[in-house]
Parts: C-alpha cells; structure tokens; sequence
C-alpha cells in the first residue's frame, strides 16, 4: 500500500525550489518516495517583489506489509 503525508517547503529562488525542499527533507527519513502533489502555493512580498515561496505538497510512499 501507499501513504500519504503533508509538507510544506520555503524558498527565495523559487517555486520549484521549494518543492524540492520539502521533498529533500522527507528523503532523509522516508524510503521509496513515489510521487508529489502541489495542493497549496503562497509567498511573501515585500517592496512590490517576491521575497518568499512557500509550497505545500502531499507526497505518496510506498508502506511494507
């Protein structure tokens, strides 16, 4: 079967960035990552630029019987 979890990663580079993130520091405790979902997208702003992303994802893995 599969399990789900929620994560949510930060960057200041970017969207991608953030995803990878949250996926980097899952990988240290969770084996057999399959797949991720973005569900959620937000950042700050500040002077009229984007100082911050923040990406909420659901991430599947495989679970041992």
């Amino acid at each position: 079967g599969y399990k789900l979890i929620e994560l949510t990663g930060t960057s200041k580079i970017s969207i991608e960035d953030a995803v990878g993130q949250a996926v980097k520091r899952a990988a240290k405790t969770i084996k057999r990552l399959s797949w991720f979902q973005v569900i959620d997208t937000r950042g700050s702003l500040d002077k009229g630029k984007v100082q911050l992303w923040q990406v909420t994802i659901k991430v599947g893995f495989a679970v041992e019987n």
